[in-house]
């Protein structure tokens, strides 16, 4: 599976984005996904994950009730909602797929990832 994210940029403390990862290369829809995110000097961290039917979805206690995370299977793409961005969201976020029905917290549980998308939120 070859993962390509997009959807990064500048925003000031409040504002939104929305991240999206297309995949390519194998069945979509036998994959579950996720979003970790890698700020400066810090090691990458779990952000949210969907399963492969989009029907459970898990977040980080930093990012719940701001973040909404949602994949359209006829389209190869997870979104991933960003509003209310605070300072503290800026880092590279990276998406990830397995192989698998539920949703999946831990980075070792995942097979492939994207390059990363540059999210940075000013004060």
């Amino acid at each position: 599976v070859q993962l390509q994210a997009s959807g990064g940029g500048l925003v000031q403390a409040g504002g939104s984005l929305r991240l999206s990862c297309e995949a390519s290369g194998r069945t979509f829809s036998m994959y579950a996904m996720g979003w970790f995110r890698q700020a400066p000097g810090k090691e990458r961290e779990f952000v949210a994950a969907i399963s492969w039917s989009g029907g459970n979805t898990y977040y980080s206690d930093s990012v719940m009730g701001r973040f909404t995370f949602s994949r359209d299977n006829a389209k190869d793409t997870v979104y991933l909602q960003m509003n209310s961005l605070k300072p503290q969201d800026t880092a590279v976020y990276y998406c990830a797929a397995r192989a698998g029905t539920y949703y999946y917290t831990d980075e070792d549980e995942y097979d492939y990832w994207g390059q990363g998308t540059q999210v940075t939120v000013s004060s």
